[in-house]
């Protein structure tokens, strides 16, 4: 194939690359060979993935194949995906960011079990911050995991290696894990669409080696390019298990279907207010005004309100997150090869007994609606997705554990809150700064109302599209040259 058609092809996004191997026009293995050809060329500059799985994603395609002939209705037929390397996938290790191997895991996780059932082939898992524990994507073991749009920036974390891989157009669509606002905040600084949906609708079961997962804090969720492609990838990850650490949402219509008309009016709360006191850069308010503008001229309300963000509903998620990652440090062998800065944390962590995190578990519902009073009666919260534009990479580099919290603020004044209430969020892209780099705004809907939020966020993306920009790619080939 030519090669401007390949890079129309790469960038085509998940729907419509489905839609391609179901009409026959491509086969999976093209699909797959097309990306690993893409792997290959960027990843030297972008250090994207922690491992990429060529000859399995090559089988796995010709499986889909095999299917499809069979006459299966596969959703995401031959869609290569990329996972982050803290969900499981049978046969590889899940690193976490660290240098520490426990061995391969046993079973997929629960989205990536979906994911391969509707369709998907796993071609790579992608790099993360140690644990997940800070909004960058850079390790002492794997190093630097670099943005697209400006190799001298992150990709933001700590899903950064996922959001890089689709923002370069290495795979239409990957997975992340949000913890408090590790699907968002790299989808913010990569230009792409990240969804977190309620709390439960995916489950965060990985394999029975590696079950506890943050109090209910976890969730896993889609970055794709386009909205139609974060929700049919969220619908195919949908789903309980029998031993999931908390229970099921109400069942919720599919995305897909939520899709084919736009939204009612709408009535929605706009704020700057932070959950902890940091300021709040013109450079992220622009987006939110201006989206603002935007959606009254669509016929809705937008009004100027703040939530309330009580102090014990912020130390509620930081017990929870704090003993939480406690008892995962507790799983491994050699903690001595994380690196200082977490194992100093992990020291700390080990200070927030279990009875406290059973407390704030409890208190979530009270604190919730505590904090959402004021705003009750909205439809929609927007807001910031961070206080800053994406920082520079090394942003953390040589700071102890106090100092890098300090730090790491804002990145997450807007979205943590939702990680406790587990209401859905998603990260919109509004177009790019003058310095090139991409802008967006944060969306929360309320509790199990994911349909309210992707309806609008869709709408927004068909009067302002973004998914045709793409970030300086044969500048980025030069350097891998």
């Amino acid at each position: 194939m030519p090669a401007a058609h390949d890079d129309e092809l790469a960038f085509a996004g998940v729907a419509r690359l489905a839609q391609l191997v179901r009409e026959r026009e491509v086969a999976p293995r093209e699909l797959v060979t097309l990306y690993l050809d893409r792997i290959a060329r960027l990843d030297p500059v972008l250090n994207v993935f922690r491992t990429v799985l060529g000859e399995r994603a090559m089988a796995e395609a010709a499986e889909v194949e095999r299917r499809l002939a069979a006459g299966e209705v596969l959703p995401l037929a031959g869609v290569p995906i990329a996972v982050k390397d803290d969900t499981d996938v049978a046969g590889v290790s899940s690193m976490c960011g660290t240098g520490i191997d426990t061995g391969p895991a046993s079973t997929d996780s629960a989205a990536v079990r979906r994911l391969r059932a509707a369709g998907a082939v796993i071609i790579g898992k992608t790099h993360l911050s140690e644990f997940g524990a800070y909004p960058v994507c850079e390790s002492a073991t794997w190093g630097v995991t670099r943005n697209p749009w400006d190799l001298y920036r992150t990709p933001g974390g700590s899903s950064g290696g996922s959001a890089a891989a689709v923002a370069a157009g290495m795979v239409p669509g990957a997975t992340g894990s949000d913890s408090g606002g590790s699907v968002r905040i790299p989808a913010a600084c990569c230009g792409l669409v990240g969804l977190k949906g309620q709390r439960g609708r995916v489950s965060t079961m990985e394999s029975p080696e590696r079950a506890y997962r943050f109090h209910g804090l976890n969730h896993i969720g889609p970055l794709a390019r386009t909205v139609v492609d974060a929700a049919l990838l969220h619908d195919a990850m949908t789903g309980a298990e029998p031993d999931d650490e908390i229970p099921s949402p109400p069942p919720a219509p599919p995305l897909m279907d939520v899709l084919r008309s736009a939204p009612r009016p709408l009535r929605i709360a706009m704020s700057f207010k932070p959950v902890v006191p940091v300021p709040i850069s013109d450079e992220v308010r622009r987006p939110v005004l201006e989206t603002a503008e935007l959606l009254r001229s669509l016929g809705h309300e937008v009004i100027e309100r703040d939530p309330i963000y009580p102090v014990v509903g912020i130390a509620s998620v930081l017990a929870l997150f704090m003993n939480g990652f406690a008892h995962e440090i507790e799983k491994l062998p050699k903690t001595e090869l994380l690196e200082r800065r977490m194992q100093a944390e992990a020291r700390t962590s080990k200070l927030v007994p279990d009875w406290l995190a059973r407390w704030a578990v409890a208190a979530e519902p009270r604190i919730t609606a505590r904090s959402q009073r004021r705003i009750a009666d909205f439809d929609i919260l927007m807001t910031p997705v961070l206080a800053i534009p994406p920082v520079r990479v090394g942003y953390f580099e040589g700071l102890g554990p106090t100092r890098a919290m300090l730090k790491m603020l804002r990145f997450i004044p807007f979205t943590f809150p939702q990680c406790y209430s587990g209401q859905p969020a998603l990260s919109v892209p509004t177009g790019l700064a003058a310095d090139g780099v991409p802008e967006a705004v944060h969306l929360v809907a309320r509790a199990n109302d994911e349909a309210t939020l992707v309806s609008l966020a869709a709408q927004i993306e068909a009067v302002q599209p973004w998914a045709h920009r793409r970030p300086p790619t044969e500048a980025l080939l030069s350097q891998v040259g």
